[in-house]
């Protein structure tokens, strides 16, 4: 059904792995497990040939591969839930929404390790922020936090260009980074030494989205200088377009991994397994399912 190869990754002698979450710090080299695009839900999407309901068994073939892998940590770029609006079927009780979003966090607590979710705009079509933060066992939909020698920033782009948070809004694709989160974000950068991944849901390297009506990110050059201008930035994680993709600006890398949900096609469960090297400076992507490998540089 899906394809899965398992990386090897040097250690010194002395190293010990006492379990799935133990990070590699000692040696600079972490290994997460990175998926995108969920989409839970509970019907489907004829119009848009989305097949939503086999999301538990994707979910749990991620989350022991992730396992026997072992990974370090899970990051999960957002539409985890699709909403109630499905194009092609009838909408249903918006009211049934978060218990999906209860479903899937279950499923990917599975993991014997810790999970980092960025927020997408599917999230909150039927969804408060809150209660999204609330499922997800989260603070704020922006944070950052240090995992074996590198440093990590998600992003919330779930606003419109007035700076305004979206919620339980219906339908929304564009995004837009508010002020107070570009101030927090070039404070965040400035005061870390090590080298820096961003996660968001909507990719900072596309300049124009049909559906958007524009950048999927209104304000993504400005983004992008200050992730520039920082000099730590290394690459940036995104999803939202459901289809893998590579792109190099000014140094940065910027990966578009494939999506976890189905199509009519079908697809086969899809995910990236990275592999950080400090010491090499290399950044690695074994694929599953649609997922390209990739090796990087940095």
């Amino acid at each position: 059904m899906f394809r899965f190869r398992f990386v090897l990754v040097p250690v010194l002698a002395s190293l010990f792995l006492t379990g799935a979450a133990c990070l590699t710090s000692a040696e600079d080299v972490l290994r997460l497990g990175v998926f995108t695009d969920t989409h839970v839900h509970d019907t489907e999407s004829p119009n848009e040939g989305k097949i939503m309901s086999n999301y538990a068994e994707r979910l749990t073939a991620f989350v022991n591969a992730m396992n026997q892998w072992p990974a370090d940590a899970v990051l999960q770029l957002g539409d985890f839930v699709n909403g109630a609006f499905v194009m092609g079927a009838d909408l249903g009780d918006p009211t049934r929404i978060p218990a999906l979003l209860d479903h899937g966090v279950e499923l990917v607590s599975g993991f014997a390790g810790p999970v980092h979710h960025v927020i997408g705009n599917h999230d909150v079509y039927d969804l408060t922020k809150e209660q999204f933060l609330a499922a997800t066992g989260l603070e704020h939909t922006w944070y950052s936090f240090d995992l074996g020698g590198f440093h990590f920033v998600v992003l919330d782009a779930q606003f419109n260009r007035d700076g305004e948070s979206y919620g339980k809004i219906g339908w929304m694709v564009q995004g837009t980074i508010p002020q107070a989160e570009l101030d927090w974000l070039a404070e965040d950068l400035a005061a870390t030494e090590h080298p820096t991944i961003i996660l968001i849901h909507q990719p900072l390297d596309s300049d124009f989205s049909l559906t958007a009506g524009g950048p999927p990110i209104s304000n993504h050059l400005e983004v992008r200088d200050l992730l520039v201008a920082s000099g730590r930035v290394i690459a940036v994680f995104q999803g939202h377009t459901h289809h893998a993709s590579h792109r190099e600006i000014d140094g940065i890398h910027y990966v578009t991994f494939e999506a976890m949900v189905d199509h009519t096609e079908p697809t086969p469960p899809s995910w990236g397994a990275v592999t950080l090297d400090n010491a090499a400076r290399t950044l690695l992507i074994e694929g599953a399912g649609n997922q390209p490998d990739l090796s990087l540089s940095f």
